[in-house]
């Protein structure tokens, strides 16, 4: 380890990072200074990878929970050979830039996953960690590794108050994640001041309580963190916390260690003289040292030789293994085939929940699709996502593809984003519609980041009843379809219900929801051809003879409440059930008339808000909605106090 230079690139990291945020009169100073070294260690000399090939499955992964000190990343980045030249840390923050205000994932090469809320990244890399051990038991052999290797993670003190990482963090201890190392920087500020105002904690006692490895040292002590690293990685069996105290702004002249150079540029007298006590040019900006360009120029033939050696590795293995080969193209091609899956056979008169259809439908797709993987937040006897002929996971039986996450959505959510991100998986994770509210941050990074997470919400609406207004969501499902990217499907029976599971299963682009009921529903008789029009989010579901008087859109529970309200009717209603609303939407007038003609009455039925369905509904009369919280009660009895009985919809009609 050549001390010199690495001081050398962590001087440079300094020196890009202070002129970036200085150019862009935007961002954060004191994490990429004060972490410098620790880029400089990380980057030069830890770091299984090969910038040559950022997609190289058997790299190791390192995620900036703390996000806004994004370009301590951007510069590591640069200086190591990812692509981003210096006219792209010039154009930090700015728009088009490859190097936006936090890393986002699939615009800029080498980073792994978009961090953008605290916490997030901690989440993403047990996910990741979790990842790894799926992937390496099912590809490894006894004679060839072509899957080892660490999951780094750098956060801060904000990162350690939100809640989502104490969720993350707890499971990763009880799961042993033993590839899992977390770097915490230490420094004792926030935006407000001294953390002292509102976190007194002791976080490595915490942290030793969920079951990790916790290290401690000083974060601008080269070969003292290079020593933590090397006992991180000798504890196979739990994963490792280490926290680095360090001084924000490390280096800045008269800003060092304040809580002013958190989330403000230096300003130009204050980088001129920083530049002054670094020892480099004070009448140069983004300075690069000649000593780091050289000691990364000899480090990509290192690089290229390790990633060399796992090639003829991973040669070896697949001429020795030609079907796990074969499986782990097709598990890493980002689609899957689904021609295999036997369909359960739903008829017309099966009466039965869409979340125990889902659940039929999911354990036929975990028969026919073997890396579909994913579990529930302590409730799959409810969402009926438990696929036990393929056992639980665990590090013990990391082919085990039912994961229990615990009472824990939040974590849940962003696990699935970071198994998703990491590769070779389709994921899923369940609970109660009304507790994505725990976990929408969570989501809405899936649809930023085109991840084909699905998530199965069940208990959708004020039929679950006697648990009361605080289970019976009724904003909820209009909430996740204002995410943009996001596809909200609301089944109306268990033949809907497979045909959403496909739609969500052949998106490749980004997360769906199923929104899934807790009572019954009967099967209910539909035109050939049906599916592939629900492709398009919506179809007829029961039409009448010539031009309809009335139409009815309805979702979910409410197409059965409209088929019945259409046969009280004396009008000509024809029923349209809406399995995406947002979907439908987005389709072409042409289409959109052919199911609901212009000019016809338009009635909408849902048991949630109305908001949203204005661009169907003909009036504000004509929507069986609700814009109120529910009640507790007998389901029966609540919808007949709310108006959702066909009797009720039928007087709607006329």
């Amino acid at each position: 380890m050549n001390n010199d230079k690495l001081k050398a690139v962590a001087t440079t990291v300094r020196a890009l990072s202070m002129d970036g945020i200085q150019k862009a009169n935007s961002g954060h100073p004191g994490l990429p200074m004060g972490c410098a070294d620790l880029g400089a260690l990380l980057f030069g000399e830890v770091l299984k990878h090969n910038p040559e090939d950022p997609s190289w499955i058997n790299r190791d992964r390192f995620v900036l929970s703390a996000g806004h000190g994004s370009m301590f990343l951007y510069s590591l980045l640069h200086l190591s050979g990812y692509g981003l030249t210096i006219d792209d840390l010039k154009k930090f923050r700015q728009l088009g830039s490859l190097t936006p205000g936090h890393p986002e994932y699939g615009h800029t090469k080498g980073v792994e996953i978009t961090t953008g809320p605290l916490g997030a990244g901690i989440s993403n890399v047990v996910g990741m960690a979790v990842a790894q051990e799926m992937n390496a038991g099912k590809f490894n052999t006894a004679d060839h590794k072509i899957i080892d290797h660490y999951i780094y993670a750098l956060a801060g003190d904000g990162c350690m108050m939100e809640g989502i990482s104490s969720e993350a963090s707890s499971l990763a201890g009880h799961m042993g994640l033993g590839k899992l190392i977390v770097f915490y920087d230490s420094n004792s500020i926030t935006i407000e001041g001294s953390t002292d105002l509102a976190f007194t904690e002791d976080v490595a006692a915490r942290y030793a309580a969920y079951g990790w490895q916790t290290l401690e040292g000083d974060g601008h002590n080269l070969e003292e963190m290079a020593g933590l690293i090397e006992k991180a990685k000798a504890d196979t069996s739990r994963p490792t916390l280490i926290k680095l105290t360090t001084l924000i702004g490390k280096g800045s002249a008269n800003l060092e260690g304040s809580h002013k150079v958190h989330g403000a540029p230096l300003g130009a007298d204050e980088i001129k003289a920083t530049r002054k006590k670094l020892g480099i040019p004070e009448d140069q900006d983004f300075y690069v040292a000649p000593e780091a360009v050289e000691f990364f120029d000899a480090k990509k033939t290192e690089w290229k030789k390790g990633y060399d050696e796992w090639q003829t590795l991973f040669s070896a293995w697949a001429a020795a293994n030609p079907g796990l080969k074969k499986e782990l193209d097709a598990s890493f091609s980002g689609t899957v085939d689904l021609s295999g899956i036997a369909s359960p056979g739903f008829k017309v008169g099966d009466s039965l929940a869409t979340r125990s259809a889902s659940g039929k439908v999911l354990n036929a797709i975990a028969d026919g699709v073997s890396n579909f993987v994913g579990g529930s937040a302590d409730l799959a006897p409810s969402n009926n996502t438990a696929m036990p002929q393929h056992g639980d996971f665990s590090v013990a039986n990391p082919t085990g593809r039912t994961l229990h996450f615990g009472v824990r959505e939040h974590a849940m959510g962003g696990m699935l984003n970071g198994m998703a991100a990491y590769g070779g998986l389709r994921v899923f994770g369940a609970t109660f519609l009304v507790f994505a509210d725990y976990f929408r941050p969570a989501i809405r990074l899936a649809a930023l980041m085109n991840l084909p997470v699905v998530y199965v919400l069940t208990h959708d609406s004020i039929y679950v009843g006697e648990d009361g207004p605080t289970h019976q969501p009724i904003e909820t499902i209009a909430s996740m379809r204002i995410i943009p990217n996001t596809r909200v499907l609301r089944p109306a029976d268990a033949q809907e219900t497979e045909a959403a599971w496909i739609m969500a299963m052949e998106r490749t682009d980004g997360p769906t929801i199923l929104a899934l009921t807790r009572q019954n529903l009967e099967v209910f008789a539909k035109a050939d051809g049906w599916q592939e029009t629900a492709k398009k989010g919506a179809y007829i579901a029961k039409d009448c003879e010539g031009t309809p008087d009335v139409v009815v859109a309805a979702s979910g529970s409410e197409v059965t409440l409209a088929i019945k309200a259409a046969e009280l009717s004396a009008k000509k209603v024809r029923v349209v059930s809406v399995l995406s609303r947002e979907l439908f939407l987005s389709q072409d007038k042409a289409f959109q008339e052919s199911l609901i003609p212009a000019g016809i009455r338009t009635i909408v039925a849902e048991v949630g808000v109305s908001s949203g369905w204005e661009g169907i509904a003909s009036s504000s009369e004509d929507m069986l909605c609700l814009d109120r919280f529910g009640e507790s009660g007998p389901a029966g009895e609540v919808a007949v106090k709310f108006g959702f009985t066909p009797e009720n919809l039928a007087k709607i009609i006329g």
